[in-house]
């Protein structure tokens, strides 16, 4: 599950690349800020993927431009479900409430690096010995233009946690974010 997860994520980023290589760059011209909301879609990593199999989730993310639309300044809020393997204490729902910078070297490309809070709502149901983690996320992607300030936009990032228990892994994964975004006028 990982590999195909994996190879579709290269698959999809080199086919956002050809596809924003070939859109007019009037796009970005503008100094614009912008609110998108995603789709998330993640593997688990490392020794949190031997208790989990995959999460799923939403989010809002508004990007506020503070340097002529190679930086902006980031406010991400969503919702997480990690799915559990079977003979696990259960599945896990969180809350991630993240800020950070957005880096666009070039058109439509970024760089991006988030940290926060996840919240995780049913640490009594799992007997967590936290409910609340310090949550940290490096991010790449692209946004795709659609014409008059809308966009796709796509990412691959790395979301850590802090430990759920105190004697387990951190539930870590590697996410796919697929969102729909717009300029703020």
């Amino acid at each position: 599950m990982k590999r195909i997860f994996t190879i579709f994520s290269v698959f999809a980023m080199t086919v956002i690349v050809t596809n924003t290589n070939a859109q007019t760059k009037k796009e970005t011209k503008e100094n614009k800020s912008r609110i998108s909301f995603g789709v998330d879609a993640g593997i688990p990593s490392g020794g949190f993927g031997r208790t989990a199999k995959w999460n799923l989730g939403g989010s809002v993310q508004a990007d506020l431009n503070i340097a002529k639309n190679v930086l902006y300044l980031t406010a991400n809020a969503g919702f997480n479900y990690t799915y559990a393997e079977r003979g696990t204490k259960g599945d896990i729902s969180m809350i991630p409430v993240k800020a950070g910078l957005k880096f666009m070297p070039v058109n439509f490309f970024y760089i991006q690096a988030e940290a926060g809070t996840s919240f995780v709502t049913n640490a009594k149901d799992i007997d967590a010995d936290r409910s609340v983690l310090f949550t940290y996320a490096p991010q790449t992607g692209f946004l795709i233009p659609l014409g008059k300030g809308n966009f796709i936009d796509a990412g691959i990032r790395y979301e850590s946690n802090s430990r759920l228990y105190k004697s387990s892994s951190r539930p870590d994964f590697w996410g796919l974010r697929i969102a729909y975004a717009f300029n703020l006028k």
